[in-house]
């Protein structure tokens, strides 16, 4: 139905939580996917052998690694984005000597797919293909904010508890479309501030692109960074587009 916000279902999401943990983890076991999902060993089992009858895992040993069905899933011509990104990463990194980050939306989460960290001792380590909440991180802000109206306003009512907490995050998305730039100001972690920009490919949103650093030193160049980004986002859509 149009207009409907998306809702999750259990066993989708055991089922998309096994296979993630198999990309992340290289192979699992039935019992160790089930620690890790928090999940009745018994159904964990039933849906692995789901997968492994289908291809989209193989087992070898009680040992499950990801399948070759996964390679119908996505055209082979499909671009990269982590690819796409890696040199606007790099760049960005090298200039600011803090870590840089490419992200996307799965579902209603968040996840870094590649990132440029900063040589310092000290410095945000952007956990990789991990799901994380789309708000308050910069990157998941700009996410957020480019979707429709109906299913931000969802993601946020199930996000947050507090009605004063929703009005201030609402209006903060609404500036993020319309200024296309989120900060995030110790939102996370305290002593952690960050900017981040959209990549949009002929209008559609792919990507977001964010810099992270310590609050100390990275918060009186917050302005600066945000203007980087402007070339780095134009970049790695340039790259997209072949």
């Amino acid at each position: 139905m149009t207009g409907t916000a998306a809702k999750g279902h259990r066993t989708v999401s055991r089922i998309t939580g096994i296979l993630e943990t198999v990309a992340r983890t290289g192979g699992a076991r039935t019992h160790e996917l089930a620690r890790q999902l928090q999940a009745p060993k018994s159904s964990v089992f039933g849906l692995v052998k789901g997968l492994v009858a289908e291809g989209y895992l193989t087992e070898d040993g009680g040992v499950h690694r990801l399948g070759p069905a996964l390679g119908c899933l996505l055209p082979p011509a499909l671009p990269d984005v982590a690819e796409a990104a890696r040199p606007a990463l790099e760049a960005l990194r090298d200039r600011f000597a803090e870590t840089a980050m490419v992200a996307t939306a799965v579902g209603d989460s968040l996840s870094y797919l590649a990132a440029a960290e900063s040589p310092q001792l000290i410095r945000y380590s952007a956990p990789l293909r991990t799901r994380r909440p789309l708000y308050p991180p910069s990157a998941g802000k700009v996410l957020l904010a480019h979707r429709a109206e109906h299913a931000r306003d969802a993601y946020l009512e199930a996000a947050l508890p507090h009605v004063r907490e929703r009005e201030r995050a609402r209006a903060d998305l609404v500036r993020v479309r319309a200024e296309g730039v989120a900060f995030n100001r110790g939102e996370t972690l305290p002593d952690v501030h960050a900017a981040a920009r959209p990549v949009l490919v002929d209008g559609q949103l792919r990507a977001a692109v964010a810099v992270a650093g310590p609050t100390g030193r990275i918060a009186p160049h917050l302005d600066t960074v945000a203007d980087a980004l402007r070339e780095a986002v134009a970049d790695v859509a340039a790259r997209l587009r072949g």
